[in-house]
């Protein structure tokens, strides 16, 4: 055992103790149930990179001394801006796709000007703040959504034929399209090459950035404000900085999220995802006031694959034993998404 004990000492005491479940999930289901495990394993590369852009984009906040950006709902509303716009204007493939990063992007740099704007006001209490911001952007666009001037069939409700649906098909648009791309077989499943490249594309690119002089002064800003302003940085323009990107990041995030899904979901869809996206980056090893690239991916992994192996493995098990009670996979699910999640939030000043 003396392997387990040094793996855990190198990646930290949560991290190697969720590694360590992960690994217990999966000979568990090895063991006690007919699921594949190479279809699992899959499973987790492919929750891994639909939600890795979401993750990456909580980074720059948090270099910048900002947080945790818990408003990351308010770039997600504006990635759906682009997405709704490109398929109201009936552009599919990946024109659409690409198109609807770069609108969703560029809406979410305004929004993310403004929402700098307003953090500056609240020093101290951005996270706080940040919750409502999101919340808030999420009930406006809900609005938006029911009056909106689209007027593609596929996308509004079929009686009245006005106010977008709940969910939106992306089948005949760009439906796991970088999912597919230069795919591995591999087992019952497949390894999504295409989207894991675009994903560690992002993260290399975010990377080089941190390197950069403007990297550079954005994350001594965040590190120490004083040494900061001694030494003749802006502080506030890099803060600023750190939220346009990271609300940004968070638009295209939500393309990459929804491509990956095969639907985009509007209203109360992206309400509560920062949750999620914040532990998963907690558990990657970050703090509030420090994350890496590294944190990025180590945490959205074990996230999403205790997630998408937990799952299955229960109601396997539940569904083997005969249970009456057909609600216990969903009580897991709850159990353990929220309970992964509140583990991480405990873990916020250090991992």
């Amino acid at each position: 055992m003396t392997w387990a004990v040094d793996l855990i000492k190198g990646l930290g005491i949560t991290r190697g103790i969720i590694l360590l479940f992960l690994v217990g999930l999966w000979i568990l289901a090895t063991l006690a149930t007919s699921l594949p495990l190479t279809g699992l394993f899959a499973d987790c590369l492919i929750r891994t990179g639909m939600n890795g852009v979401l993750v990456l984009a909580l980074v720059p906040a948090v270099r910048a001394g900002v947080g945790l950006n818990f408003g990351i709902p308010l770039g997600i509303v504006c990635g759906l801006f682009g997405m709704v716009t490109l398929m109201d204007m009936n552009i599919r493939g990946y024109s659409s796709l690409f198109g609807a990063m770069v609108l969703g992007g560029g809406i979410g740099a305004l929004a993310g000007f403004l929402y700098a704007r307003l953090l500056e006001r609240v020093k101290g209490q951005e996270m706080m703040v940040g919750i409502y911001v999101g919340f808030a952007a999420v009930a406006g666009a809900s609005i938006y959504w029911l009056v909106a001037p689209v007027k593609n069939p596929e996308l509004v409700w079929p009686l009245g034929g006005a106010g977008l649906r709940n969910t939106l098909v992306l089948a005949d648009y760009y439906s796991q399209y970088l999912d597919k791309l230069g795919a591995i077989p591999f087992g019952t499943g497949y390894i999504p090459t295409g989207l894991l490249a675009f994903w560690l594309g992002m993260c290399g690119l975010l990377a080089l950035f941190l390197k950069t002089k403007m990297g550079t002064a954005l994350t001594a800003a965040g590190a120490n404000e004083r040494f900061a302003e001694a030494s003749g940085i802006n502080v506030t323009r890099m803060r600023t900085i750190g939220v346009i990107l990271s609300t940004v990041l968070g638009a295209i995030g939500i393309v990459i999220y929804s491509q990956s899904y095969g639907f985009v979901q509007l209203y109360k869809g992206p309400l509560l995802m920062a949750f999620p996206t914040v532990a998963a980056l907690l558990i990657g090893g970050a703090t509030v006031r420090n994350a890496t690239i590294t944190h990025v991916i180590i945490g959205t992994f074990l996230f999403q694959s205790v997630l998408t192996t937990s799952l299955p493995v229960v109601n396997e098990i539940v569904a083997k034993g005969g249970s009456e009670f057909g609600n216990i996979p969903e009580i897991a699910r709850l159990i353990i998404s929220n309970g992964i999640i509140l583990y991480a939030l405990t873990r916020k000043e250090s991992a």
